[in-house]
């Protein structure tokens, strides 16, 4: 029998390489789009392109009827990640769905105290909406996105030669791919026994084992650098936020910030993981620097 999954947020980056992931192995993927959104592509590559109004519960509750799982790629604030996301749980518990996979796919924020990442705080309070719903959870835990590596984050300063690092040069952290992710969260929507968390990591390395595979692809020696102490980027972060509130951004700059003190925190694990429990083809980062 095809299973089914719903993949809310289909219209997103991650979420239509989830799409895409699902469809490449086997199952008939659900793809949710909000009315009037340009789903041409997801229809090219096979998916069932259904649109609508998340504040239209009866027909959420459709969209999400007789699906294996419901997944959630929904990105933004307290009103996406908070209500609307609540709003497609319900439809999924409401659908008979049998699993809900949230939109965590980050660090495991349940390592960290609350307040150091405001879309962490957010998700750590869906969390608790959760895990009280009559509904199996799987939450994927990926690090970071190491795609980022090649612009988005800031750690690798090419013109200089140098990998930015705060407080210790060898605290190891997660990179995954945003394919390998979405290649496991495919993998883990279709297992019925997929447990309550599942941590993954393409790589698990430091500052300076990035500085080490930069010299690896480019031939040239990088070093590290020194940005400065955690709690003094703690500080920093403070003092953006309070003088560039920019509250209604999803990522504005000290919320970037957030993400890197959570990195180089240490707490958030980088190991062990779950990669051995499905295959996919983890990508090298290597091969991502190349980039």
């Amino acid at each position: 029998m095809t299973e089914t999954i719903v993949v809310a947020g289909a219209n997103g980056d991650l979420g239509g390489r989830i799409v895409r992931a699902g469809l490449a192995r086997g199952a008939v993927v659900r793809a949710l789009v909000r009315p009037g959104a340009d789903a041409a592509v997801l229809a090219a590559a096979g998916a069932e392109v259904v649109a609508v109004d998340y504040d239209d519960a009866a027909a959420l509750v459709r969209a999400c009827r007789d699906a294996r799982c419901v997944v959630s790629a929904l990105n933004g604030l307290g009103e996406t990640i908070l209500d609307t996301q609540t709003r497609l749980l319900d439809a999924a518990i409401g659908g008979g769905a049998a699993r809900f996979v949230p939109s965590d796919f980050s660090i495991d924020y349940t390592a960290l105290p609350t307040g150091t990442n405001r879309n962490f705080d957010l998700r750590r309070a869906f969390r608790t909406r959760l895990d009280t719903a009559p509904i199996l959870a799987t939450s994927i835990f990926n690090g970071a996105f190491a795609d980022m590596l090649n612009g988005q984050m800031p750690l690798i300063q090419r013109p200089v030669r140098r990998v930015l690092y705060w407080g210790d040069a060898d605290t190891r952290f997660a990179l995954t791919t945003k394919d390998d992710v979405a290649a496991y969260t495919a993998a883990a929507a279709l297992d019925t026994a997929a447990p309550r968390d599942l941590h993954i990591a393409g790589a698990s390395v430091s500052a300076r084992d990035l500085a080490g595979v930069m010299g690896e692809v480019t031939g040239k020696r990088y070093g590290v650098l020194r940005a400065g102490s955690l709690n003094g980027l703690a500080r920093l972060i403070g003092v953006t936020r309070r003088l560039f509130p920019d509250r209604t951004s999803v990522f504005p700059a000290w919320q970037g910030m957030q993400y890197l003190h959570n990195m180089f925190d240490g707490r958030a694990p980088s190991a062990p993981t779950d990669n051995a429990r499905y295959a996919v083809a983890w990508t090298d980062l290597r091969d991502v620097l190349r980039g």
